[in-house]
């Protein structure tokens, strides 16, 4: 398998929601109306730099996998920081270094962007995730709280 990543183009919509659907249902998110991957999908295709940017993993013309990263603020780090928000691999593809590379994908568009620092969340219960993301990563020692609803 030759497997390619780059950047997300607007013939990509069908296969895209069909990888990001299967995000939203790895995290038991409830089934979202075609308005959410439209507008998403709007987003992604903006070409604002201040919004997010997705990257795409394709073998044989298939699509199987992506990630989406947004460029943000930050106070500690006057370039800027970037977060890795969304990242999912077909089951079909997974163990076949997928997800790997485009977190690397990630990390060349940071760097050419001249934010070296990029960070993400997952699931303490991903554990294939997390076997992969201690060999590319480190772990923070920070808990995430959210706003109760």
């Amino acid at each position: 398998m030759t497997l390619a990543i780059r950047p997300l183009r607007p013939g990509d919509r069908d296969p895209w929601q069909r990888l990001y659907d299967g995000y939203h249902r790895f995290y038991d998110r409830p089934d979202l109306p075609a308005a959410f991957f439209d507008a998403a999908f709007a987003r992604l295709m903006s070409g604002d730099a201040r919004d997010f940017h997705g990257l795409v993993a394709e073998a044989d013309g298939q699509l199987l996998g992506l990630t989406h990263y947004v460029f943000h603020p930050n106070l500690w780090r006057p370039e800027g920081v970037c977060y890795l928000q969304d990242l999912f691999t077909a089951p079909e593809a997974r163990g076949q270094g997928v997800a790997r590379a485009l977190i690397e994908g990630v990390y060349a568009a940071a760097d050419a962007a001249g934010v070296p620092a990029v960070y993400w969340l997952t699931a303490e219960t991903n554990y294939p995730g997390r076997m992969l993301y201690d060999r590319v990563a480190v772990k923070s020692p920070f808990i995430r709280y959210n706003r109760a609803p």
